[in-house]
């Protein structure tokens, strides 16, 4: 693998983490939403990583390959005096954790710096490799 390859590598994987980093603001943002734009609860969004091969060369790259929906059952809140709570007044929050999401995003945002960091030392690299000789 060239030092070149690492530029493409390390440069797909802050592009997945950058669309990681909006889901999870993405949900974040929706944890407190009673109704989404469909009339129903937001349902929580995760992204699905693939690995794919980079043009020209045997290492690999990664890119998003989907963004799913959370399968799990929205939260039930007691709420009598919401005007969208059902005849037993509960109201069915995003099935979001906010736990979990903080997670994620400080997961996707370290990545995204570590990713960084790979791109400069094989800047740096690279640098020096042009003053040998000099």
């Amino acid at each position: 693998m060239s030092l070149f390859d690492v530029f493409n590598v390390a440069g797909s994987a802050m592009s997945a983490q950058a669309q990681r980093l909006n889901t999870v603001a993405s949900n974040l943002a929706n944890a407190d939403s009673t109704t989404s734009s469909t009339g129903q609860p937001y349902r929580a969004k995760q992204v699905v990583f693939s690995a794919v091969p980079v043009a020209g060369s045997q290492a690999s790259g990664v890119k998003v390959l989907e963004v799913v929906e959370d399968a799990s059952p929205p939260r039930m809140v007691y709420d009598p005096k919401n005007p969208v709570a059902d005849e037993k007044g509960y109201v069915a929050m995003p099935n979001v954790n906010v736990v979990e999401e903080m997670v994620n995003m400080i997961s996707a945002s370290r990545s995204y710096q570590t990713n960084v960091e790979t791109m400069n030392a094989a800047k740096t690299m690279l640098l020096k490799t042009l003053t040998i000789g000099q």
